[in-house]
C-alpha cells in the first residue's frame, strides 16, 4: 500500500526524544506532519536534534500541561508514564496519544510479526528473524521495536515484499490502536513493571494488545505451558498456535521426550541448542512455529538453532578461562528470568546480582538459589534483601561488592574449575547504571581484563 496520507499538515506533539522521539521525527516529517519535540534536556547541540530542526522540526523543553494546545496527535515516548500531566492533558483534549510503534505500523506495507512477553522476547525475534531471512523468494527479513532499532525508522525504509519482526514492550503496546501484525507471539507474562502499570490486570491487557486488531486470517502464537495465557488466547479472533515446552499440545510446536516437534514431524533434540536453558527452549519452540507457518524446511530451522550463540545480555557466553565459563545475563531484570538462568545450568554457579529495589522479595528464588549456586556477589540496592534469601537457601558464600567491576574478581577468588560465573541480576540496572546494557558491557570489561582475553 501506499505510505499514510494521514499525517500530511497535521501538528504532532512528540513527547520525550531519544531514539524513538528521533525517529517519530524524521518519518512524520516525511509523512508532511508539522512536528514539535518536547523534551527536558537541553538538545541545542544534540547532533540528531540540530538535522531535525534543519527539515522543519521545532523543539520546546516545556512540559507543562498546556503544551498540548494547538496540536492534533501526541506521540509519547514509551517510558513515560500516562499519569505524566502532558499525556493527561492530551487524553482530556480526546487527542490520540500514540507510541512510534503504532506510527510504524501504519507506514509498513509488508508482512509485520510482533512479538512480546515478559521474558525472552529479544530471543526469540532474533531467531524468528534469522529464520525468516532463509529461504525467501523476496524481499529481507529484518527486526525492530525495542530491541534496539526503530520500527518506524525500519517501516519507512522496507517494501511489501520484506518482514518486520517488532519485539513489542508492554509500554510500546499501550500506545497502539490499529497495529495489526500477521503473526503474534506471546512467550509468557509474569508479575513486571508494575510500577509502571499499577496492576498486573492492566499489565496483561497491555500485553494483549498484540492482538486485538487480528483476524481470523492472521496468527497468535501462544505459550500453553501457561494456563492463563491458554485462556488469554481464548478472546483472540486469529488462529491460535500454540507451542509447549511441557508438551501440554501437540497442535503447534513442542517437546517430547528431549525432542522438538512441529506438529508430527521431528526438529531436533533440546540438547542440541546453542543456548542452554529451558526457557532458550521455549523461544525456540515459538520461532519454530513462526518459522513453519512460512512453510521454512526443517533442515534449515534445525541448523540455525544449534548454531545459535544467544543475544548480547541475554545468557550471552562471554569466554572461558581455567575451566569458568563466564555468561553476560544482564537483561534479567526480575526474578523469573534469574531463575530461567539458573535452570539452564547444570555445573556450580557462582552468581553476581542485585540492582534497583522495587520492593521485591527474593523468597521464590530460594529454590532455585539452594539447588544451583555456590557462591553470591551482591551489588545494588536490593543487596542485603537478596543476602537474606541466600542465606536462606543454604548458599556457601555470601560476599558483596561496590559494582559490577568490583564483583567479577570477587567471584573469580571464589569459584572452582568447572564453575559458571554469571551475572543474571535479578534486578533492574537503574540504581547505578543507566540501563542493563551498559551493566553487561562492563561485566564483559571486567571479564576480559581478569582473564586477558576477549569475548568471543
Amino acid at each position: 500500500m501506499e505510505k499514510i496520507t494521514q499525517y500530511q499538515n497535521k501538528h504532532v506533539l512528540i513527547l520525550g526524544f531519544a531514539k524513538s522521539g528521533a525517529s517519530a521525527a524524521e518519518v512524520l516529517t516525511q509523512l508532511g506532519a508539522i512536528v514539535t519535540v518536547s523534551d527536558t534536556k537541553d538538545l541545542t547541540v544534540d547532533e540528531s536534534a540540530l538535522k531535525l530542526k534543519e527539515k522543519g522540526v521545532t523543539f520546546t523543553q516545556d512540559q507543562s500541561a498546556s503544551v498540548v494546545n494547538g496540536f492534533d496527535i501526541l506521540v509519547k515516548n514509551p517510558g513515560i508514564p500516562y499519569t505524566n500531566p502532558v499525556v493527561v492533558a492530551a487524553q482530556a483534549n480526546n487527542m490520540p496519544v500514540i507510541s512510534e510503534v503504532e506510527l510504524a505500523g501504519q507506514v509498513f506495507s509488508g508482512e509485520l510479526i510482533a512479538i512480546t512477553g515478559s521474558n525472552g522476547k529479544t530471543t526469540t525475534t532474533s531467531l524468528v528473524t534469522k529464520l525468516l531471512a532463509n529461504e525467501r523468494e523476496a524481499g529481507v527479513a529484518l527486526y525492530a521495536g525495542n530491541i534496539g532499532i526503530p520500527a518506524s525508522t525500519r517501516a519507512m525504509t522496507m517494501t511489501a515484499d520484506d518482514t518486520l519482526v517488532i519485539e513489542s514492550s508492554s509500554f510500546q503496546l499501550m500506545g497502539t490502536k490499529e497495529f495489526h501484525p500477521h503473526i503474534a507471539v506471546l512467550t509468557n507474562i509474569f508479575a513486571s513493571h508494575l510500577d509502571y502499570h499499577g496492576t498486573r490486570d492492566n499489565y496483561v491487557a497491555a500485553k494483549m494488545k498484540i492482538t486485538a486488531n487480528q483476524t481470523a486470517d492472521d496468527f497468535f502464537v501462544v505459550n500453553y505451558d501457561y494456563e492463563e495465557l491458554a485462556l488469554l488466547a481464548q478472546s483472540s479472533r486469529a488462529q491460535i498456535i500454540p507451542f509447549s515446552r511441557l508438551g501440554k499440545s501437540k497442535l503447534g510446536a513442542y517437546v517430547e521426550d528431549g525432542k522438538m516437534y512441529w506438529q508430527d514431524e521431528y526438529i531436533m533434540d533440546t540438547n542440541e541448542m546453542g543456548v542452554p536453558g529451558d526457557h532458550n527452549v521455549e523461544n525456540a519452540l515459538a520461532a519454530i512455529a513462526v518459522a513453519k507457518l512460512h512453510g521454512r524446511s526443517t533442515k534449515m530451522i534445525a541448523e540455525i538453532l544449534k548454531t545459535f550463540s544467544g543475544v548480547r545480555h541475554r545468557t550471552q557466553f562471554v569466554l572461558e578461562a581455567e575451566g569458568r565459563k563466564f555468561y553476560n545475563d544482564s537483561k534479567a531484570t526480575d526474578i523469573e528470568a534469574t531463575q530461567m538462568a539458573l535452570a539452564g545450568f547444570d555445573n556450580p554457579v557462582v552468581l553476581l546480582a542485585g540492582g534497583l529495589d522495587r520492593g521485591d522479595t527474593y523468597e521464590h528464588l530460594e529454590a532455585d538459589l539452594g539447588k544451583h549456586v555456590r557462591a553470591v556477589v551482591l551489588s545494588g540496592q536490593t543487596k542485603d534483601i537478596f543476602a537474606k534469601s541466600a542465606k536462606a537457601a543454604g548458599v556457601e558464600k555470601i560476599v558483596f561488592a561496590e559494582d559490577i567491576a568490583a564483583a567479577v574478581p570477587m567471584a573469580w577468588e571464589l569459584s572452582q574449575p568447572g564453575d559458571i560465573i554469571l551475572l543474571s541480576p535479578a534486578a533492574a540496572s537503574w540504581d547505578q547504571y543507566p540501563n542493563f546494557e551498559t551493566r553487561g558491557e562492563l561485566f564483559i570489561q571486567a571479564v576480559e581484563k581478569l582473564t586477558n582475553k576477549e569475548e568471543i
